[in-house]
C-alpha cells in the first residue's frame, strides 16, 4: 500500500512539473479587437486577452483607437506565435496577460511607440519592469508620439466614464505633483502627506516610496 502512495505522489509530480502553466502559455493570435485586446487560439480553445498594465484609446475615441489598434496589428499580425504572462482573469471573464513576441514586451512596445499609456491603477501587475513602463511613457509623452500628439489627451480610463477633452481633471488628480506621469522620489513631495496621497493612489507602489515595504511611504519626510 505504502508502494503505491508513493508511485501515485511521483506521477503527480512528474505530470505537474511536465504539465505546461496556464501561467505561461504559448498560442496564436487570431484577431485584434482594439488596442489593448487580442484574441489567441491554443489548441481547439480560442481566448480573448486584455494587456495587463496599459491601456489604449477607445474605437469612439476619434482616430486615436483606430490608431492604437492598427499599431497592434503591426506588432501581432494575424498568425503570430506568442508567449503570454497570465496575471489573472477580468471581471468580463478574459485573460488579462502580458503578450510576449521572443524576449520583447508588446505591451510594453505598445507604450514605447506611444499608442498605450501605462495603467497605473494596474501597473503592480508587472512587477519586474514598472519602471520600463513609467521611462517609456516618459519618453513617448515629450517626444509626442501617437496617442501624445494632441493638446489636450483624455485617457481611456476617463473617456470611458464620459469625460471630454473641456471637462477638467478631477481634483484629487490635480493635487497630485507632475511627477506622477513619468515617475516618483521622496524629494519630489514637500510633506509626508502628499507622499501618501500618491503612494495609497497607485497600489503596488510603482515609485517605489516605501523601501522598507512597512507601509509607510517617505518616511524620510517630516
Amino acid at each position: 500500500m505504502a508502494r503505491i502512495l508513493i508511485f501515485a505522489g511521483l506521477s503527480i509530480l512528474l505530470f505537474s512539473l511536465q504539465s505546461p502553466a496556464w501561467a505561461d502559455l504559448n498560442a496564436k493570435v487570431v484577431s485584434i479587437g482594439d488596442g489593448d485586446t487580442i484574441t489567441v487560439q491554443q489548441g481547439n480553445a480560442k481566448t480573448t486577452v486584455r494587456l495587463a498594465c496599459i491601456d489604449a484609446a477607445e474605437m469612439k475615441q476619434g482616430n486615436w483607437g483606430a490608431q492604437s489598434k492598427r499599431q497592434l496589428q503591426s506588432f501581432l499580425p494575424i498568425g503570430q506565435t506568442v508567449r503570454i504572462r497570465d496575471v489573472e482573469k477580468d471581471k468580463y471573464g478574459r485573460l488579462v496577460g502580458e503578450i510576449f513576441v521572443g524576449n520583447k514586451s508588446i505591451n510594453l512596445e505598445m507604450v514605447n511607440a506611444g499608442e498605450a499609456v501605462v495603467y497605473r491603477q494596474y501597473l503592480s501587475a508587472c512587477p519586474d519592469n514598472q519602471r520600463q513602463y513609467l521611462n517609456a511613457e516618459r519618453w513617448a509623452k515629450a517626444e509626442k508620439r501617437g496617442f501624445w500628439n494632441q493638446a489636450n489627451p483624455v485617457m481611456p480610463w476617463d473617456f470611458r466614464h464620459g469625460k471630454s477633452t473641456t471637462t477638467p481633471r478631477t481634483q484629487p488628480q490635480q493635487q497630485f505633483p507632475a511627477c506622477v506621469n513619468s515617475d516618483c522620489d521622496c524629494k519630489d513631495f514637500s510633506s509626508r502627506e502628499e507622499a501618501e496621497a500618491v503612494f495609497r493612489a497607485f497600489p503596488g507602489d510603482p515609485f517605489r516610496l516605501d523601501g522598507d515595504r512597512d507601509g509607510i511611504p517617505c518616511e524620510s519626510l517630516r
